[in-house]
């Protein structure tokens, strides 16, 4: 997918949001009324949601592990780590059913987040979620399943290439 060039309405806002865009938004930016939409959507998911950061980043990771998002991985394991998401969280994160790293509610949300990603979730898991958070929040932690989601696949689709401050950043996907 070519690099686009960006109107300066859309990239002042994006300068404002994340710095210099990364190859994902520059793909994007072939289509800037979508881009525009999802600038906002995406900037809701990361900073207006009341989760932890933590909790979604995780969120994030596995699906990129399940999707074989390379890109996905790396971008969002900086934000991971930044957001303080313990190292032996990450390395565990492949086999968290069997790991004692992760706490009920982490659990819950990663059983989530796979049961988005298998377009199925039961009522077990709905209701397991549903114990340790309302109804605004359980929102919240759907849209961050669904919406990363559909971003690993989009990756995949448009062959967005990692960008060069990630290359060497990150481990590759275990």
């Amino acid at each position: 997918m070519p690099a686009a060039t960006f109107d300066p309405v859309l990239q002042q806002r994006l300068e404002e949001l994340w710095g210099s865009p990364v190859n994902l938004y520059r793909a994007l930016g072939n289509h800037p009324a979508l881009t525009a939409a999802w600038t906002e959507f995406a900037n809701a998911i990361r900073h207006e949601s009341r989760t932890p950061r933590a909790l979604r980043e995780l969120m994030i990771l596995r699906t990129a592990q399940i999707a074989r998002s390379e890109y996905e991985w790396a971008q969002h394991l900086r934000m991971a780590r930044k957001a303080g998401v313990a190292e032996s969280k990450i390395d565990a994160l492949a086999d968290w059913r069997g790991s004692a790293e992760f706490d009920a509610k982490e659990r819950a949300v990663l059983a989530l987040t796979e049961s988005v990603m298998a377009c199925d979730v039961s009522d077990q898991v709905h209701a397991e979620v549903k114990k340790y958070f309302s109804d605004a929040e359980f929102v919240e932690l759907s849209l961050t399943a669904g919406f990363y989601a559909m971003v690993s696949r989009m990756l995949d689709a448009m062959r967005v290439e990692l960008d060069p401050d990630v290359r060497d950043y990150s481990p590759r996907l275990p």
